[in-house]
């Protein structure tokens, strides 16, 4: 195995691990029974871990160097905004597939959470992405899938979120959904003129 490799593999692991020590000490909802998306999860971690393993199979190109530079970028990115945003939502925190609002959840508006309202799903695009980089893979067009199902998920959180969680309307204007909001034109203020 190549240092690139045991890199990427060693990322992926600490990633897991994180979350599984963060959620199992999070004060949990409901127990939610296994779905599919837990599924998918499970088969698309496994996936990659193994792909690792394995060689090179139709390379994107043929001298992956720059390739690989950008997929370590990708990937060390993605890997320190989700761990970084995960750790900052502390005890608010819930699995994707649950999607509900846990009693006692507030507001995180501090962090990355200052500006981007869903820095983990941005963290998770960007490690798999760069992963598949990394490894000069075309497994990176099964980012596109993941982008749509991620964006689909955050809009439903968002509702969600709107409607029981208090601040979250105006916490929406303040904060962009996967990048931070670049351009913000000042609001006018109308003065009642004579």
């Amino acid at each position: 195995m190549t240092l690139l490799r045991a890199y990427l593999l060693t990322g992926m692991v600490a990633h897991k691990v994180v979350w599984e020590v963060l959620k199992r000490h999070a004060e949990r909802g409901p127990r939610q029974p296994f779905r599919l998306i837990k599924a998918v999860k499970v088969a698309v971690l496994a996936a990659l871990l193994l792909q690792s393993f394995l060689p090179e199979i139709l390379p994107i190109a043929p001298d992956p160097f720059p390739l690989q530079v950008a997929g370590v970028c990708l990937f060390t990115l993605g890997l320190a905004v989700a761990v970084a945003a995960r750790i900052q939502l502390g005890h608010n925190w819930s699995d994707v597939e649950s999607a509900t609002v846990l009693p006692q959840q507030e507001l995180v508006a501090r962090g990355l959470y200052r500006y981007v309202r869903h820095p983990i799903y941005l963290g998770d695009i960007l490690l798999v992405a760069g992963y598949e980089l990394a490894l000069n893979s075309w497994g990176v067009l099964l980012v596109l899938p993941l982008i749509a199902f991620v964006w689909r998920k955050a809009a439903q959180e968002e509702a969600l979120l709107s409607t029981s969680l208090p601040g979250y309307q105006a916490y929406l204007q303040s904060s962009g959904r996967f990048l931070p909001p670049l351009f913000t034109m000042p609001k006018r203020r109308t003065a009642n003129r004579p």
